[in-house]
């Protein structure tokens, strides 16, 4: 029998109050009405279980993509190259100055040993990526100019690689400690081509190492300065607000490094350096 027609009553049934009807026909009309409802609700729970699943789902995937950090291509480079040996930071011992000392020569005594200048971290949502490399990270104003810069090198046959930029606390630590124990240098020795953490230029987000495609073999050497990209930097890098952190025979101390540039374009990153460009100023004019 068509189910449909169990729910048509005869005229003689729908003149009946309720109670009235037989109890046979009464069974088999509610019967009847729940096989046709019942099937229609279990499709409308399945349908919002289905859609709750698939929130959740995009909610999770948000989740992480939002909250996941990338590392930094050139430290995890460093730890992939020295193996998986992990050697734990350990503190280096800096002289503490006498209670007679003065705040300034405490300051500068500390600062004659490491040859390094203190810098604060840069926030992660301060940074953007620059062209070439997604896990090099600048400052917005440092990311802008140095984008227009390595699109002018590109326009001159030149192409600026970017090989390393803000790094945080953690990454400066592994760079300093674990390679100064692997190599087994003293403090002193390993200050001359790294930066203790807390003491790197990389950390305000406007630093950044730079080399040249076309001499992959120069990245983060001397040899650096015999390719074009050097050349090039020297001539224009400074039409974008960039600059050499440390030349031959620096004030600093620090050895000479043709790859590493700062940005000093604007008020902020101009300030952040005042100190390392007044040294250098002072150190030109003795």
């Amino acid at each position: 029998m068509n189910k449909l027609g169990l729910l048509k009553k005869t005229p003689d049934e729908a003149k009946l109050p309720v109670d009235d009807i037989p109890e046979a026909v009464r069974d088999e009309y509610e019967g009847a009405k729940q096989q046709i409802f019942q099937p229609q609700k279990k499709w409308q729970v399945w349908q919002l279980l289905l859609i709750g699943a698939i929130a959740l789902i995009i909610g999770i995937g948000l989740h992480f993509q939002f909250n996941q950090t990338p590392d930094n291509s050139f430290v995890a480079k460093m730890k992939q190259n020295m193996g998986t040996k992990v050697v734990e930071p350990y503190p280096t011992p800096i002289e503490t100055p006498s209670p007679s000392s003065s705040p300034t020569s405490s300051i500068q005594q500390k600062e004659n040993i490491l040859g390094h200048l203190p810098y604060k971290e840069a926030s992660w949502q301060e940074l953007t990526p620059v062209f070439g490399n997604q896990n090099v990270r600048l400052r917005s104003n440092a990311t802008e100019k140095f984008n227009a810069m390595a699109d002018a090198a590109w326009s001159a046959n030149i192409n600026l690689v970017p090989l390393s930029g803000f790094r945080t606390l953690a990454d400066q630590e592994y760079l300093f400690f674990e390679v100064k124990a692997e190599r087994g240098q003293v403090t002193s020795q390993r200050a001359e081509v790294s930066a203790p953490p807390g003491y790197s230029e990389h950390h305000t987000g406007y630093a950044i190492d730079i080399g040249d495609a076309r001499s992959p073999g120069s990245h983060l050497k001397v040899s650096f300065e015999n390719t074009r990209a050097f050349q090039w930097l020297q001539e224009n890098a400074g039409n974008y607000g960039f600059e050499l952190s440390f030349p031959r025979d620096n004030s600093q101390g620090i050895s000479y490094e043709p790859w590493h540039w700062r940005f000093v374009g604007d008020s902020h990153s101009s300030n952040t350096f005042e100190q390392a460009r007044s040294l250098e100023e002072e150190g030109f004019n003795n």
